[in-house]
């Protein structure tokens, strides 16, 4: 049992650091959203939050982009969100499309995608993370 533990605070330490060198973190309770979008601002790092749902045919299409482009742009935040279980945070930022991308900059909205553009949420990633000062 107490070997079991151990491992499983591994995993989480490993977890921690992929997510912090450009992963997508997902976020499953309002406690984990806030704390995310917190460090964003404290960080002044541009956040891309993926508003998803598990059932959502798009939304698994575009998951894997939104990982690629994290893994290529490790300075910027990207969070993801599933509707469904956090229905407060998306009721908050006025989702009602899936997927939905919302860039925000200390914790203001620049910029909203609604629906599975990829060239389009590349390109404003690419836009937004451009035009954040240099030393975030």
């Amino acid at each position: 049992m107490e070997w079991a533990g151990r491992w499983d605070v591994r995993r989480k330490r490993k977890r921690k650091k992929m997510a912090e060198e450009g992963q997508v973190i997902g976020c499953h309770s309002v406690e984990s959203w806030k704390e995310q979008i917190q460090k964003g601002t404290d960080l002044k790092k541009l956040v891309v939050v993926d508003f998803t749902a598990s059932w959502c045919g798009p939304c698994r299409v575009m998951a894997p982009i939104l990982a690629d482009i994290a893994k290529k742009m490790p300075h910027v935040m990207f969070l993801k969100v599933d509707v469904d279980e956090l229905e407060t945070v998306a009721k908050e930022w006025e989702v009602e499309a899936m997927p939905t991308f919302i860039f925000l900059k200390e914790g203001k909205l620049v910029e909203k995608i609604v629906g599975a553009k990829k060239d389009d949420l590349h390109a404003k990633v690419v836009e937004h993370a451009a035009a954040l000062p240099a030393s975030a």
